[in-house]
């Protein structure tokens, strides 16, 4: 980022190959909705780019870049709905994570797309405070330092909201496994 606000303009271009499918990823796990998910990855790096002559290192670029798109999400939950509701995934969407390879054989894809299927539905139930924290920790990696940052809360509440999905998460796919 300091390289961009140098005037590198491939600076710029390296930052956005490096952190554009995780940012939109984030976008589409929190709000399942891929046309809203865009227009507020597009304003994400809308504010990068206007925030370039401002910019200063106070924190990590991705906790930084992270912290606008949590805020935008924040900002749209507030319009739109309260903050815990949540929406089941769509029919044909799964955890990417989870999709199977072409080398492993038809009944152990079924097994890992049902798997997959669970594990995003007991995701979803979470509530959202906990779903963001733990997307944040999973997917991308972050510390719950960095997500104490993004999400604008004390260390100790971030790691009791990681804590508490997984625990969650646990009990959920427990009580699938003892149904199915």
């Amino acid at each position: 980022m300091l390289a961009y606000q140098a005037g590198d303009l491939s600076a710029f271009e390296q930052l956005y190959k490096k952190h554009k499918g995780p940012l939109y990823r984030y976008f589409v796990r929190q709000l399942r909705d891929n046309t809203l998910a865009e227009d507020l990855y597009q304003e994400v790096w809308g504010k990068v780019i206007k925030a370039v002559a401002t910019y200063q290192v106070s924190a990590k670029f991705t906790t930084w870049l992270y912290k606008i798109a949590h805020n935008l999400i924040i900002d749209h939950i507030r319009a739109v709905k309260p903050l815990d509701d949540t929406q089941a995934l769509g029919e044909d969407q799964t955890m990417d994570s989870f999709n199977a390879a072409s080398d492993v054989e038809p009944d152990q894809q079924l097994q890992q797309q049902q798997q997959a299927k669970m594990l995003q539905g007991c995701i979803d139930l979470l509530p959202a405070v906990q779903k963001e924290a733990f997307l944040l920790n999973v997917e991308l990696g972050l510390t719950a330092a960095a997500i104490s940052d993004i999400a604008k809360v004390t260390l100790e509440a971030t790691k009791s909201r990681i804590r508490y999905a997984y625990q969650s998460i646990k009990l959920c796919i427990s009580q699938k496994t003892q149904e199915a």
